[in-house]
């Protein structure tokens, strides 16, 4: 057999070492995250702030705690980067040689490596696969970011404008052709001593002469692990949930049944991600001496295992499992509820579905059967609030001009897809009965007279339990959340740091990526609500709907109000399967 073929006998051996590896490393970049956290709380509390989000950005480069906060972070960043990624290519070349693999051992090499990406090239390389990468799906990012993509709230904008795309596209081509250039960069730095550079020009050499065999490898050994990991799937998960739908149990057993093999399916997925990155890791640093020319690194096989061993492990991974399983089986309805509690809202009035920030799109909102609608409000320059969402009307009504440098009745006479700009006060008449109307103060009108004036107009029209202030200034959130108890607020962050649900509000709005399950018990148990914007990929909506947010900001209001109706209606293994996804993603 060429020694090019995907050869399991070492993956497999490898099997036992990378796993321990991976739970060492796990516990040893908590720790880490841990401290940096404490440090980086303790450093916000002596500037008597609870976070660091989005709306207060400029105080990171305008006070000494912002500094050693970014210092600190930039610190923290080379750390993770030396253990989650830099020790992969030195287990790597571990596993290969059949070595034993102590963790401790590996990453007493590894982490002294990390000097060579102190600098300008290094951090670029270290920027890519923490940021780039996981858009891409190319090569290894770190296990804190893989999940990281183009937030909603950008890809929106791309896509509404056509030459944005075309740019989009041609950047991602370009980064794409950085990536597969220097797919080999890592092991020249970390097995051959070289600098950033020198690395970056050996990779492009080597994957100019020898693109075509690394693609042909990667298929085939992708295909070959898949295969092992379906078959595995197949018959530990797969056919005995089928089985346990096909044959007459009671509805007890059953659902004790299904908790039982799902159970043992999350952890079998668990597994293979943990096992997934290493392996990967491994099969490149083969490539990497071929391409080479150097004697590939001599594999050495274990002795075999004792059988008792093996047992062992055996008995432990059905023991737990079935402890999950019972605790899960008692508490089955309140762990996976059959309804789920997230409201709709309606972005921009109406979402897509009618003519956005129009007193019909709000309407449309209350037909579709939204719980709230959300609008945004600017100041005229003869003092009304009118609903537009951009800095000018020239989307929506082809009128270059700002709300601010117009009267009201000039605004009056624009028109959006045949529906007039809607004023605050016609905002409001629409919603009154009907469900909860969220305000954004937007644009650069955004200030304290605005909150005053719109608090002022809730106030007479008694509508302050169908009215929530929202916006992504906190100061200005802040101010009314201090001046104005009867009123409620939400403050609008798309990254935030530190003990965000302290922040002065009543909801916290966040864009998909930060509303974690963690981030969202810890607001909850603040007594806050969180709401996530702007959830609009069928997918995306299931899974916050399987979560356990408040509320759910969407530009496709109808297809979130099917997808609950959906749910609704779901098998013990759906429910199970859902939940268990939305926790794991």
């Amino acid at each position: 057999m060429s020694e090019r073929q995907v050869k399991l006998a070492p993956y497999v051996q490898a099997l036992p070492g990378v796993l321990q590896y991976q739970i060492f490393t796990k516990l040893v970049l908590g720790a880490w995250l841990f401290l940096m956290g404490r440090l980086f709380r303790l450093l916000l509390k002596s500037t008597g702030r609870v976070a660091v989000s989005s709306g207060d950005i400029l105080f990171l480069i305008t006070s000494w705690q912002g500094f050693l906060i970014i210092l600190c972070a930039l610190i923290s960043l080379l750390g993770y980067f030396a253990i989650d990624i830099i020790a992969k290519v030195v287990l790597g070349k571990d596993l290969l040689s059949g070595e034993r693999i102590y963790a401790f051992s590996v990453l007493k090499r590894a982490i002294p490596e990390i000097k060579h990406f102190a600098c300008l090239r290094g951090l670029g390389v270290i920027l890519y696969i923490m940021l780039i990468a996981p858009i891409l799906g190319l090569g290894v990012s770190l296990s804190m970011t893989r999940g990281f993509y183009v937030p909603t709230f950008i890809s929106s904008v791309i896509n509404d404008t056509p030459i944005f795309v075309i740019l989009f596209v041609i950047l991602m081509i370009v980064f794409l052709s950085i990536g597969i250039a220097n797919l080999f960069i890592l092991h020249g730095v970390v097995l051959d001593g070289l600098t950033v550079k020198e690395a970056s020009a050996q990779s492009k050499k080597l994957m100019g002469e020898n693109w075509k065999d690394y693609l042909k490898q990667n298929v085939l050994f992708i295909l070959v692990l898949g295969m092992v990991l379906a078959t595995v799937i197949v018959f530990l998960l797969v056919l005995p949930l089928a089985l346990v739908q096909i044959i007459p149990f009671s509805a007890a057993v059953r659902r004790a049944l299904t908790v039982f093999f799902v159970t043992s399916g999350v952890l079998l997925s668990v597994l293979a991600g943990l096992l997934g990155t290493p392996l990967y890791m491994m099969k490149m640093t083969q490539l990497y001496y071929l391409y080479k020319g150097e004697e590939p690194v001599p594999f050495h096989p274990w002795e075999k295992r004792n059988p008792k061993y093996t047992a062992m492990l055996v008995v432990v991974w059905i023991l737990v499992v079935c402890i999950a399983s019972v605790v899960m089986t008692r508490n089955f309805d309140s762990l996976f509820p059959q309804e789920t509690s997230v409201r709709i809202i309606a972005h921009r009035g109406g979402g897509t579905e009618a003519p956005e920030n129009t007193a019909v799109g709000i309407e449309k909102a209350w037909e579709i059967g939204a719980f709230g609608s959300e609008i945004d409000i600017q100041r005229t320059k003869d003092g009304f609030y009118i609903l537009n969402h951009d800095g000018n009307f020239q989307r929506v009504a082809g009128d270059k001009r700002k709300p601010e440098d117009m009267t009201l009745e000039e605004i009056k006479k624009l028109s959006i897809e045949g529906e007039p700009v809607a004023t605050l006060e016609e905002a409001l008449e629409a919603t009154r009965g009907k469900g909860i109307l969220f305000i954004e103060l937007k644009g650069s009108t955004a200030d304290h007279q605005m909150a005053d004036d719109a608090v002022k107009t809730i106030k007479e029209t008694s509508m302050e339990d169908e009215c929530v202030l929202i916006g992504m200034n906190y100061e200005l959130i802040d101010y009314i959340e201090t001046t104005y108890h009867e009123i409620q607020t939400g403050y609008l962050t798309f990254a935030s740091f530190g003990d965000t649900a302290k922040l002065n509000c009543d909801y916290l709005a966040m864009e998909e990526e930060s509303a974690t399950a963690d981030v969202i018990s810890e607001v909850h148990k603040q007594g806050k609500k969180v709401l996530v914007w702007t959830s609009n990929e069928k997918r995306a909506q299931k899974h916050f709907l399987c979560s356990l947010i408040d509320g759910l900001i969407t530009d496709n209001a109808s297809q979130a109000m099917e997808l609950i109706r959906e749910l609704s209606e779901r098998s013990d293994l759906r429910r199970m399967s859902d939940r268990l996804l939305e926790l794991l993603s």
